[in-house]
């Protein structure tokens, strides 16, 4: 079981996720959306497509753009929609 801890929190758990370039990308419903916040933030990959992002909040820590995911990603990352990604301290394992 792949989890993801930030701030003492499991933010999502799974068994089934699907790692690209080194990012485990978590099923959306194996994370725990009580802890994401929007983001306005965007950055574009040239293969995967336009990423968004979302604050990570525990017990009134906050935690920028922490985790990102491919709304509408490009053919070649298919297998990446509907899945959330972290980084920024947060540790998946």
């Amino acid at each position: 079981m792949t989890k993801a801890v930030w701030n003492g929190a499991t933010i999502a758990e799974s068994d089934d996720t699907v790692v690209v370039e080194g990012n485990h990308y978590f099923p959306r419903e194996a994370v725990n959306a009580g802890y994401l916040r929007d983001s306005p933030t965007h950055t574009t990959c040239p293969w995967k497509g336009l990423a968004s992002y979302y604050t990570l909040a525990v017990d009134g820590a906050e935690n920028k753009d922490a985790a990102w995911y491919y709304p509408d990603p490009k053919p070649a990352a298919a297998e990446i929609k509907d899945r959330i990604a972290f980084w920024k301290g947060v540790a998946v394992g």
